[in-house]
């Protein structure tokens, strides 16, 4: 079906249906925590039990990178996305059929296992078949799944839940997945350029070794880790301070999330598209410094109408999510492609290690008063614009390989 295709056509069709690999394994990270009044309600679990439930999922997918990242140049690019997104389906099925807290605790840590390799194997799908370029313009297309899960994953989750239950999500998002893996079936092409012939099989040491003797893999993966702490100091906390701080009701944070996502489904073409016509550690700088505008904007406490907070937090989503594209369009082509996969697990471990990392500290910051407000948010989003000057200062330091 594909070869039948013209190669522009081609392209878009595996673009296309890459993005929305990306969707849905981004909307099985996400939808858990809006459903959680349904969820503790009905599985008797408390707050602190739910958070473990959460971060399951980051940790599960931050150990199975790490793993990949030894593994993900020895096979077909193709035949592993296939595989590592069918164990998603199942995952993700798995969660709807839970029966208490330790079975659901077992089906998102598995998810993650799955779904938390899939983005690096996608990054180095598109490093292998697009030519540096156009590889800005084509990250930022797969890319805009990010995007689509703000925009339609969480709000359709939230209308399957209110006129079902907390399962059919899972169930709903399950199907969904099947279908797309019959579309990476039919429109993917094998990905073997990565695999050279005659080439010796290393252990699981041996393939760090060779990753981590090239200086340049550490900075690449260092300004992911910086950027991440950037924004995971903020992101977690960015609605329930709305709610607190700010006045917003939890129906306006549907209009939040809404705003956000059809905001980044424009803008971030447009940032792939400097990124092909200049270089992506400059568009990197330009845009880091530019989001410090909504970063202290949205962690300040301003006695403003819907209207403007709705406008901070659209700039938010638009220049802080939008940084991670010329930061990931560095770091797949900061090597060789036959350790491209390698480089991209490993990044990939980096973003769930720095997330929870950026979580936690961020908290610890943090207080509650009394009355429900919390206190200290104005530090965070100090501390997180000193994370994004440190990227910038990583950013220069990468050399462009391939």
């Amino acid at each position: 079906m594909l070869k039948s295709l013209k190669p522009e056509h081609r392209t878009q069709a595996m673009l296309l249906v890459l993005m929305l690999v990306m969707f849905t394994s981004i909307a099985d990270f996400m939808i858990l925590m809006p459903l959680a009044p349904d969820l503790m309600r009905e599985m008797h679990i408390d707050t602190a039990e739910f958070g473990f439930l959460v971060s399951a999922y980051a940790l599960a997918a931050g150990v199975a990178s790490l793993l990949a990242a030894s593994l993900a140049d020895r096979f077909d690019r193709r035949q592993a996305l296939l595989f590592c997104y069918a164990g998603l389906v199942v995952a993700t099925l798995a969660c709807s059929a839970a029966t208490g807290f330790y079975s659901l605790l077992a089906a998102r840590g598995l998810a993650g296992v799955f779904g938390g390799v899939i983005g690096s194997i996608i990054f180095a799908i598109v490093g292998d078949l697009i030519p540096p370029e156009r590889r800005g313009w084509a990250m930022s297309w797969v890319m805009l799944g990010f995007s689509l899960s703000a925009v339609a994953g969480v709000p359709l989750g939230l209308f399957i839940a209110a006129h079902s239950n907390w399962r059919m999500p899972f169930v709903a998002l399950s199907l969904m997945c099947a279908l797309v893996w019959i579309g990476v079936w039919y429109l993917l092409p094998a990905v073997k350029s990565h695999l050279m012939k005659n080439q010796p099989v290393q252990g699981l040491l041996a393939g760090y070794k060779e990753l981590f003797a090239d200086a340049n893999h550490w900075w690449a993966c260092g300004v992911t880790a910086m950027l991440t702490l950037s924004g995971f100091c903020v992101i977690p906390y960015v609605a329930s301070t709305m709610v607190s701080n700010s006045g917003l009701t939890t129906h306006d944070l549907v209009y939040m999330y809404l705003l956000g996502g059809v905001a980044t489904l424009f803008s971030r073409p447009l940032i792939g598209g400097l990124i092909d016509r200049f270089s992506p550690s400059r568009i990197l700088g330009y845009l880091v410094v530019v989001s410090f505008v909504p970063l202290i904007l949205v962690t300040q406490t301003f006695s403003l109408s819907i209207a403007w907070q709705l406008l901070f937090s659209t700039l938010f989503f638009v220049f802080v999510s939008g940084r991670f594209i010329p930061a990931t369009a560095m770091v797949t082509g900061a090597t060789a492609p036959q350790m491209r996969g390698r480089l991209m697990a490993f990044n990939s471990a980096t973003q769930n290690f720095a997330s929870g990392i950026a979580a936690l500290l961020a908290g610890l910051i943090m207080t509650q008063s009394s009355s429900g407000r919390i206190l200290n948010f104005d530090w965070v989003g100090y501390l997180s614009c000193i994370f994004g000057l440190l990227a910038i200062w990583m950013a220069k330091r990468v050399k462009a390989v391939s």
